[in-house]
């Protein structure tokens, strides 16, 4: 029986998530059906458009994603911070660009005067939809559900598209928050949809790339790597853009070329501050989200993370052991 998405999905674990949503039926999200040669390609735009525009109305950070022909993986970090910083009329301007709010939060919008009672009840409206303005779970229904009566309307047909729940996988520390990524980055390489990041289609990586060489700077959609942790570190994934990118790029050419009996003795510096086995890596850039299931990360984290949530057991831990030292 699956876990109350409550239980899954703690900032008392971490901020950072792995979501995977797939199609339930044969039509596809994207790509082309081989059956009827009907071509869904325009559909990957739908998402990635719908994608970056909640992450810009969310407390939540887009760390990565890849749209690939019957499901998308995205790297969400929760940003608390950010969401406590916005002002009640920050919060109910977001909230109005996804739904229509209601009457006092509507006659506010107007700049109309209310009562006492009706600001006491207009501030406990606000405080809830600012939970749910840094809540996975409600990014996902509102895409999830935008792009299905989407694609329900253009099918001419009716009932579910997705599967019932998302899947997620909490990353706990530094490793499986890059192994994850690269993974998510790497799905059109592992694929064979793309041969370098920088041609992988609505993916995280080529956007990064893309305007990192055109504009010399990180996309603002996307949530910046800002370098290795420091105590004056901004806010943003504790790794140099630079060294994920080569680590990527590595860990794809050796995919592409399926050389992992021929690697290079020389392994990019990120792996070696990750602490992480060679052949570790490159079996998790494949089969990350196959072979670890619910919390990832070092093995001590995760029984940290257990102990604290109040849970008589210790799930994957046995993986966790495996993969991460």
């Amino acid at each position: 029986m699956p876990k109350p998405r409550y239980t899954q999905i703690s900032l008392a674990a971490t901020a950072y998530y792995h979501c995977v949503s797939r199609c339930v039926r044969k039509a596809f999200l994207c790509g082309v059906d081989i059956t009827t040669q009907k071509s869904y390609e325009h559909r990957r735009a739908w998402l990635e458009e719908k994608l970056l525009f909640l992450g810009s109305v969310f407390a939540l950070d887009i760390c990565a994603y890849a749209i690939m022909s019957n499901h998308y993986h995205v790297v969400l970090h929760i940003n608390a911070a950010q969401a406590q910083t916005w002002s009640d009329t920050e919060v109910i301007e977001r909230w109005h660009q996804l739904f229509a709010g209601n009457l006092l939060s509507q006659r506010h919008h107007k700049g109309e005067a209310l009562s006492v009672a009706e600001r006491k009840g207009l501030a406990t409206v606000v405080a809830t939809w600012r939970s749910r303005l840094m809540d996975i779970s409600w990014f996902m229904r509102i895409l999830n559900e935008s792009i299905a009566r989407q694609a329900n309307s253009e099918d001419q047909c009716s009932g579910r598209f997705w599967e019932g729940r998302f899947k997620t996988q909490a990353l706990l520390d530094e490793a499986a928050l890059a192994t994850c990524m690269a993974y998510v980055d790497l799905n059109p390489i592992r694929a064979r949809m793309a041969t370098t990041p920088e041609t992988s289609d609505h993916t995280s990586i080529q956007q990064r790339i893309n305007n990192t060489t055109q504009h010399k700077q990180q996309p603002t959609a996307l949530y910046p790597f800002v370098g290795n942790p420091s105590k004056s570190m901004p806010e943003g994934l504790p790794f140099r853009f630079k060294d994920y990118l080569e680590l990527v790029d590595w860990t794809g050419r050796i995919m592409r070329d399926d050389k992992r009996g021929h690697i290079d003795a020389s392994t990019p510096p990120l792996l070696d501050r990750l602490n992480m086995e060679t052949s570790n890596w490159l079996y998790l850039a494949q089969h990350f989200e196959s072979k670890l299931k619910g919390m990832v990360g070092a093995a001590y984290k995760l029984k940290q993370v257990c102990s604290k949530l109040g849970y008589q057991r210790t799930h994957g831990l046995r993986s966790c052991e495996n993969f991460f030292p």
